[in-house]
């Protein structure tokens, strides 16, 4: 007999395949397509679970427009989405913290596939949110599900809202729960919101333990049938210890497929397979797309609003130029958050590669699609010395090839990483590739003047760096003496409604070499 595993994972709230960088919608992702595909699989298939592995809540503007602009107390319209698509059970991700524990709950409540929760905990130390496990009869087998959530969403306590809940190890919680499942299930599925810290050769490629989990799940849990991964958005459908292991990319971009032969007799899985079916070839299933265009068409109408003039040109073609030389969009973006929070010193990275700078006149669609995340800020007390180690972090982003200077591969794999080198505003400084990693920055001033290690400086950052993500240590919830709870999002277009005209500046104040 065959079972059929069918699973997303990171969809991030794009329902419609487009990124509103425009208002076209032909790219090849979505969970318009993805539930199409799904459907066709199903017609095809015998036996067939469906599970979304987490971060579905947030990272689009639509997520954002229905909880920061329309303050909905939920997403109804993205609930509606995956309830029309008729999962079985659904996974918590880290983003899902990002709108408050109250808009999840609500969330969680309005939905009807089941969450599986094994490893977030409440005060009392038992699961927060819906189940550990759960146990599905399949024509006479028994399979259980356990659901995980990575424990790197403890780094981001403040800027994921966790509220007294606590993260444990994946991997701890399903030496728990699985020899538990063992007595009532035949087969076991772990649905882990979390990715791989080593390649499956066993080559390290996370050092900052405990974010992802999964090879260490599967070399020291036994029992463990399948496994569906996420939160890095790889593309992956192969096997490590002999275990079935898919991770779907991101936005819909594709369904996991694993297949499960199982023996009825002795109640065994005796061969497996796994598959990624690209969603992008597949039509927008018509009956979801009619009960949320209002809201999309209601938010491209948002998005297309006018708010400032530029004096000048603040777009861009090539974002790694920009993040070698700067450019007038990072510099205001800098002095926006230094106006808000009343210092002289910041620093802001380019999130991703989709992001073009700003057109003239600038939108809300410009706004959100450069600054995708809903960070608000916070102003940090550090001296000299965090200031400069701080710089060497964002220095590893770049190496040298054949004598040029490029984006170092360890931010590009296993999980793209651009959004942890930031540029910084309100001191000079240089960053010399040739020299080893931890002394390449150079020619560190302030007002003019060589930074002391001892010096004590105020720097505006994002929350989520100012709580040290990113693997910043310098940075610490204890060196934060001010923060605001405005989206920064927000706050670049309330700047825009008071200057409705903005010159466009970039005073060159780093310099990225080679010797």
């Amino acid at each position: 007999m065959k079972i059929n595993i069918l699973t997303t994972s990171d969809t991030h709230g794009f329902v419609f395949p487009t990124n509103y960088v425009n208002n076209r919608d032909k790219m090849p992702f979505g969970m318009l397509k993805a539930a199409t595909c799904i459907n066709s699989l199903r017609k095809q298939l015998d036996n067939v679970v469906t599970i979304d592995n987490g971060d579905f809540l947030e990272g689009s503007p639509l997520a954002y427009y229905i909880a920061k602009v329309l303050n909905q107390s939920s997403p109804k319209q993205i609930d509606d989405v995956f309830n029309m698509m008729n999962y079985d059970y659904g996974i918590l991700g880290n983003h899902e913290f990002n709108y408050g524990v109250n808009y999840l709950r609500n969330t969680i409540n309005e939905s009807n596939r089941k969450f599986l929760c094994a490893n977030i905990l409440n005060e009392q130390g038992t699961p927060a949110f819906g189940k550990a496990y759960d146990i599905k009869n399949i024509n006479g087998i028994k399979v259980g599900f356990l659901g995980l959530t990575t424990q790197g969403t403890n780094k981001w306590a403040n800027y994921g809202n966790l509220n007294g809940l606590k993260i444990i190890s994946a991997v701890a919680a399903a030496k728990k729960y699985i020899p538990i499942m063992k007595k009532n299930a035949d087969i076991i599925v772990v649905s882990y919101h979390g990715g791989f810290e080593r390649d499956f050769d066993g080559t390290l490629t996370d050092r900052f333990s405990g974010e992802n989990e999964s090879y260490q799940l599967l070399k020291e849990v036994k029992g463990i049938d399948a496994l569906v991964t996420g939160h890095q958005h790889r593309k992956i459908d192969k096997k490590l210890f002999g275990v079935p292991v898919v991770q779907e990319g991101r936005r819909g971009q594709y369904v996991g497929k694993i297949t499960l032969d199982v023996n009825t007799d002795n109640k065994k899985v005796e061969h497996s397979s796994t598959e990624l079916v690209a969603t992008g070839k597949y039509s927008l299933d018509q009956a979801i797309k009619e009960r949320v265009n209002p809201i999309q068409n209601s938010l491209n109408e948002w998005l297309d609003k006018p708010l400032a003039k530029i004096d000048g040109c603040m777009k861009f073609s090539d974002p790694f130029k920009v993040r070698l030389n700067k450019n007038s969009f990072i510099q205001f973006v800098q002095k926006v958050q230094m106006d808000k929070m009343g210092v002289d010193i910041s620093a802001t990275a380019l999130f991703n590669n989709e992001a073009h700078g700003f057109e003239n006149p600038i939108t809300m669609r410009n706004i959100i699609t450069n600054y995708v995340y809903p960070n608000s800020l916070s102003v940090l007390e550090i001296d000299g010395k965090d200031l400069k180690q701080a710089i060497e972090i964002s220095a590893k982003y770049f190496s040298i090839e054949n004598n040029q200077i490029v984006v170092n591969k360890d931010f590009l794999y296993p999980k793209v990483r651009h959004y942890n080198y930031d540029m910084y505003e309100g001191i000079d400084y240089v960053i010399n590739v040739s020299q080893p990693v931890g002394s390449r920055v150079e020619k560190l001033t302030y007002h003019g003047k060589e930074i002391d290690k001892n010096q004590k400086l105020r720097i505006v950052l994002n929350q989520y760096r100012a709580s040290g993500g990113g693997h910043f240590p310098m940075f610490s919830d204890a060196k934060i003496i001010k923060s605001d709870p405005t989206p920064m999002s927000q706050v670049i277009a309330e700047y825009l409604k008071s200057h409705k005209l903005i010159k466009a500046e970039n005073n060159h104040n780093f310099k990225i070499i080679k010797k």
